[in-house]
């Protein structure tokens, strides 16, 4: 990284984009774009120059540091040559037309070699690759690698989202699903008893006390046990990724039967998946194991995305950045004599019960106070390891974004799927699901040669259809 003595006007990295871009782990989002046409390139330079590098300053900015330490964004030329990667594909057979099977392998090769690639020193954190060979699900494919230092999933995709349009009218705007959509749980609220009360004001209190001591206890001395899912490996290893897209208006059925919110439906789909595939791998003695799963929650106080512009904005409601915590949600255990899983709606209540429960506590504000305290007290690098043992101790991550509702395009190329994964952290197995087009898609990526992706993408597959079954069977 370039040491700079002068840093006056230079834009401070923030801390959380100190914390991933360190020497214990470089963190980035991939965004996958899936093409109905076959892509043409021609204009790519062109449009990345005039749309996509005016959307931030950080898109053409490099991270430097002074000699104290302090990081900062530093304005310089952007040569797009170098950020944009067209790769080709070719048979084993020496065929110069792959069928598509054969470039589905390629892509899940390709994006496991660019996840492992670090970022050239002294340019911007970005990278676009232009996949033009089609596969089984679209006939062209667009990555984009993005460093998580300069945002998270919120203000990226808000970014990437900046260069689309709408595919049925572009001078119409995108619109997403209504956060309030999101939750129809009952509350009667008019005749609360002096009890709830009291409840209502000790309990987050207690929680509060309970979530902080665990966070702290899971970050440096409490990890999960051994499981199919986690060895508590200390490095980033090669992965692939596999996706599987489920019906949002069957998980809206699932939500409204049984009186939750649409991400209780996915984590406990997610957590059901994790206990039949544990099962499916190593039997019974893996039910009871104790796993955890980091469930990333947004910090901001929003309703849908808005413009780069508002993000940008000072004291902006929906800033830019990195406004996420950890969640340490624990996966239901399932007792030995119910290996056929008798109760599977069971997995829906307790993310329900549990996720509520944390979103009411300030565990996670305290866990904000500590990290800041720790930095203060000793430096980027010292909390950058402190999250790392957070996510190595617990055996999956979870996160999900909310996308738009309606098709869209990409320089008159609509856009058939979307979906995204991160790279760079420890764990063996996470879960990235993005909504798009009225389908949630969800994306598995595992550790190569420990995790099977497939096998447990057919997992979620059977616990989705177990809960919607149960749900539906139980509300008759």
């Amino acid at each position: 990284m370039e040491l700079i003595k002068e840093d006056e006007g230079l834009e401070p990295v923030s801390p959380t984009g100190q914390y991933f871009n360190s020497k214990v782990m470089s963190v980035s989002i991939l965004g996958i774009l899936e093409s109905e046409i076959p892509i043409d390139d021609s204009l790519a330079q062109l449009l990345i120059r005039d749309v996509f590098l005016p959307i931030n300053p950080r898109f053409s900015s490099i991270m430097v540091m002074r000699q104290n330490g302090a990081r900062k964004w530093k304005k310089v030329e952007v040569n797009v040559e170098n950020h944009v990667h067209v790769p080709s594909f070719s048979s084993p057979k020496g065929s110069s037309s792959p069928s598509p099977s054969e470039n589905d392998s390629f892509l899940k090769s390709y994006i496991s070699q660019i996840a492992m690639r670090p970022f050239p020193q002294g340019q911007p954190l970005w990278e676009i690759h232009i996949i033009k060979c089609p596969t089984s699900e679209a006939q062209g494919t667009v990555i984009f690698k993005l460093h998580h230092a300069l945002g998270d999933g919120y203000s990226l995709v808000g970014a990437l989202l900046s260069c689309l349009q709408r595919a049925d009218d572009p001078s119409l705007p995108i619109t997403f699903p209504s956060v309030n959509n999101f939750s129809s749980a009952n509350k009667d609220d008019r005749n609360i008893g002096l009890r709830k009360v009291v409840s209502r004001c000790f309990l987050p209190l207690v929680d509060t006390v309970r979530d902080f001591s665990w966070s702290v206890l899971k970050s440096t001395c409490v990890k999960d046990d051994l499981s199919p899912i986690w060895r508590g490996s200390e490095n980033f290893r090669p992965f692939s990724v596999s996706t599987i897209t489920f019906s949002l208006d069957r998980i809206k059925e699932i939500k409204s039967r049984l009186r939750v919110t649409v991400n209780d439906v996915i984590v406990g789909v997610v957590f059901l998946a994790t206990r039949l595939y544990m099962h499916r791998t190593r039997g019974k003695s893996n039910l009871g194991t104790n796993s955890t799963a980091l469930v990333l929650l947004n910090t901001r106080n929003l309703r849908d995305y808005k413009s780069v512009s508002d993000m940008v904005r000072p004291n902006s409601k929906s800033p830019w950045g990195n406004n996420f915590a950890f969640l340490h949600v624990p996966i239901p255990k399932v007792k030995p004599s119910d290996s056929q899983f008798s109760d599977p709606v069971k997995f829906v209540h307790k993310a329900h019960e549990v996720i509520k429960r944390k979103r009411s506590s300030l565990g996670v504000v305290l866990t904000g106070k500590l990290l800041e305290i720790m930095k203060k007290c000793r430096n980027a690098e010292a909390v950058a390891k402190h999250i790392s043992r957070t996510l190595r101790n617990s055996s999956m991550v979870i996160s999900n974004v909310m996308g738009p509702m309606e098709k869209l395009s990409l320089a008159n190329h609509p856009v058939k799927g979307m979906y995204y994964t991160v790279v760079g952290t420890p764990e063996s197995l996470r879960i990235t699901i993005f909504s798009y087009a009225g389908n949630l898609r969800v994306a598995v990526g595992a550790e190569e040669g420990f995790v099977d992706s497939e096998l447990y993408t057919s997992s979620l597959l059977d616990a989705f259809n177990a809960i919607l079954d149960d749900a539906c069977r139980k509300q008759q």
